[in-house]
């Protein structure tokens, strides 16, 4: 498992994308120093929230800010 941000954020956003379905537009994952922030757009709340689960499943112990809009 790799420890880079940019490796970090790859396993988050391929979780999130296993999850989904693909039902995030724009989705991007941003790895800083304090936590991880989910951002893209989608149709539900429902998938706003797998995408959290996903998240928190990668990587359970790190703090998350999920700012994907729901339209």
């Amino acid at each position: 498992m790799s420890t880079t941000p940019s490796g970090l954020a790859e396993i988050v956003l391929q979780r999130i994308v296993n999850r989904t379905g693909r039902r995030i537009q724009d989705l991007a994952v941003e790895i800083g120093a304090a936590c991880i922030v989910l951002r893209g757009r989608v149709n539900s709340y429902h998938v706003k929230q797998l995408a959290q689960t996903g998240a928190q499943e990668a990587l359970p112990d790190v703090l998350l800010e999920n700012a994907i809009v729901v339209e």
